[in-house]
């Protein structure tokens, strides 16, 4: 199929590349003339595993194309993804200003049916807005459909070349017909192909993602408890997990969630649900949590030295998560704030995030090119974002490194017998 990509952003590149993949002829449009322009020299803006080679091998073979131009791209294709942003306002709400500007562009361009689809995590109810900017700019056919991403950062490409599921929302056949020959390719393996009414569509990205929200908040809360009995979440975790019926995943006790999702959908879900009158009380509860856990290890740093003013703390991890340059929400922002606020210096480290990091803290902070860099001199480290490569590191240079050994893992990827036998000081969370 001709398809057109609106947004080129972490979910609208993914989209149009993996679509060119199978085979599809793809022009992602984006307003930013910048930006197009690199894209057409193959600089990807964003980190994400494999997407980079799969953008240069479908350009070289004219599958996909980069353009500031709409209405060529709008004219020239059958499905339109609309997968531009969706800020979140100071309440909490979804803001759709650039997802119905984009709807009315769409519409003025429009040379016959057309089937628009809303890629961008919308609020229940954004199908109908959509097809009502619509009606009101074009008298061709067309359907509006809702097929939400579920992408993870750091695995995307994988997730959407073979996806769990594939969630259609459709409120005309014609739509979901053209959908599922979309998607037929992606679901050869059994994944199963979902047609609903577009309103359950759109609740189901935020349900998703709410529940593991939730799976995160209530791990650190028994983490928490686990704290005051002594006892180990490790344990406590695995016990849990083997139970069917609940399974492993996002399981795992942290210095908190964040990203360009799970905050972002939980507030959205709240505020949604509040404009209907009713109070999501979990999600108030997970949220909370979230926040506090944030804070958590600056809390643990505060009691062991007393006053961090002076102390200089080296910090592996800034990205909110692994393979991923994104640090939207990332805990790390909240700790750095926080040891800056006590008059600490910070030395951080990360394999991505570093250009991002800079865009926030300037020169605030420390920036290592390497990740042993980070530690000379310092008071302690904090371990924030579970990279591959501090899973294993080499425990007698980082002693020597150090002022002190005195590490907080904020993920638990260390042994505490392990680094109490290697003669560190050593905090997790719930051991």
């Amino acid at each position: 199929m001709n398809i057109a990509v609106v947004g080129t952003g972490y979910v609208g590149l993914v989209v149009g590349a993996c679509f060119a993949e199978n085979g599809n002829t793809v022009v992602c449009v984006d307003k930013d003339a910048a930006k197009v322009r690199a894209l057409q020299k193959g600089k990807i803006p964003i980190y994400e595993p494999g997407l980079e080679e799969i953008v240069k091998r479908n350009r070289q073979e004219g599958r996909l194309s980069f353009t500031t131009t709409l209405p060529r791209a709008v004219r020239a294709s059958q499905v339109i993804f609309v997968a531009v942003g969706t800020p979140e306002a100071e309440d909490g709400s979804a803001d759709l200003q650039h997802v119905l500007g984009v709807a009315r562009d769409v519409a003025r361009a429009m040379n016959g049916y057309k089937v628009i689809v809303d890629k961008s995590t919308v609020p229940v109810g954004t199908a109908e807005k959509v097809r009502e900017a619509i009606r009101r700019e074009t008298t061709h056919p067309f359907s509006v459909v809702s097929n939400p991403e579920f992408l993870k950062q750091g695995a995307a490409v994988d997730d959407f070349l073979r996806p769990d599921r594939v969630v259609i929302g459709a409120d005309d056949p014609r739509g979901a017909e053209v959908m599922r020959e979309l998607y037929a390719p992606f679901t050869r393996t059994g994944a199963p192909v979902m047609v609903m009414d577009t309103s359950s569509a759109e609740l189901c990205k935020y349900a998703a993602n709410a529940m593991l929200a939730t799976r995160i908040s209530f791990m650190n809360e028994v983490a928490l408890v686990c704290e005051q009995y002594g006892a180990n979440v490790d344990e406590v975790r695995r016990a849990v997990a083997s139970d069917k019926r609940i399974g492993p995943a996002f399981l795992f006790p942290g210095c908190g969630y964040g990203g360009s999702c799970f905050p972002k959908d939980v507030k959205a879900i709240l505020k949604f649900s509040k404009d209907k009158g009713y109070s999501f009380k979990i999600l108030e509860a997970v949220e909370a949590v979230n926040a506090a856990q944030k804070h958590l290890m600056v809390g643990k740093m505060q009691r062991h030295f007393g006053s961090l003013k002076g102390k200089t703390i080296g910090l592996w991890g800034l990205a909110f998560k692994p393979r991923t340059d994104d640090m939207r929400e990332a805990p790390a922002i909240t700790i750095i704030n926080a040891l800056l606020e006590q008059g600490a210096k910070v030395q951080g480290y990360d394999p991505e995030a570093t250009d991002v990091a800079k865009r926030i803290f300037g020169s605030r902070i420390t920036y290592a090119r390497k990740s042993y860099e980070a530690l000379v001199g310092v008071d302690a480290l904090v371990l924030v974002t579970e990279w591959n490569e501090f899973r294993e590191p080499d425990f007698a240079r980082m002693k020597k490194l150090m002022k002190a050994p005195v590490v907080f893992d904020g993920r638990n990827i260390y042994n505490p017998q392990q680094m109490k036998a290697n003669g560190f000081t050593y905090f997790s969370i719930g051991r």
